[in-house]
């Protein structure tokens, strides 16, 4: 028995569309070592306000995404290897960094960590519930606390600054850089950085002290700029 088979046609295929058609997203070459995605918005950014001077903003924008991505690294260890967020973890080495006996006032924290006292008190409340700060009576300052570090908080922090100075996120991109460049990062980073806490902070400072509802101008007023 034989049977005629209807001949099947032969797929058609879809033209590809021309370079000029796809999205500047889509239509970009493979990305090379030491490019980033950050080169892509640098280049939007100039071609739709070519008439201004972005430098100031890329700049914020780079630090801005250097700083989320350490951030996110940073606390994915601290919750793998300790169980506290990375943002936690700032409040233990802000606590070991000044050294015997591992205490400071929370004024001294957030300060130092530039958040609210608000949000300090949580940190210290999270930390104290794993055993790692505790609070203890100030005694030069009526009804007000000092955070201590526990011996359980002085070991898991000792064990992180050993970590980070071995395992740090920016290890892999510091190694493609010359010892030169690198002391060049450091003493730019360190110089902006110290103009920014002269020319920015203290207005942070006062804002997280009085509450964002403060009037700039009060809050401002009440203290001079640091350095000056």
């Amino acid at each position: 028995m034989t049977a005629a088979v209807a001949k099947q046609p032969t797929p058609r295929r879809t033209p590809k569309k021309p370079a000029s058609a796809t999205s500047p997203d889509s239509n970009r070459k493979p990305r090379l070592s030491g490019s980033s995605h950050i080169e892509l918005i640098t280049l939007q950014w100039q071609h739709e306000r070519s008439d201004l001077d972005l430098s100031n903003f890329l700049l914020a924008i780079y630090f801005m995404r250097l700083g989320t991505l350490v951030e996110r690294a940073f606390d994915r260890m601290c919750q793998r290897v300790w169980g506290v967020s990375g943002s936690d973890m700032r409040v233990l080495l802000a606590l070991r960094r000044g050294g015997p006996p591992y205490a400071k006032r929370p004024t001294d924290l957030y300060r130092a960590l530039i958040v609210t006292s608000g949000a300090i008190t949580k940190k210290i409340d999270r930390l104290a519930s794993h055993g790692m700060v505790e609070r203890m009576i100030d005694p030069g300052h009526a009804g007000g606390f000092i955070v201590h570090l526990t011996k359980k908080g002085l070991e898991a922090v000792e064990q992180a600054v050993v970590k980070l100075a071995k395992e740090s996120s920016v290890a892999p991109a510091m190694a493609r850089f010359s010892e030169d460049e690198r002391a060049a990062g450091n003493a730019f980073c360190l110089r902006t950085l110290a103009l920014m806490e002269e020319l920015v902070l203290p207005d942070l400072e006062d804002e997280a002290e009085s509450g964002p509802s403060a009037p700039p101008s009060k809050a401002a007023g009440r203290r001079p700029p640091r350095g000056r």
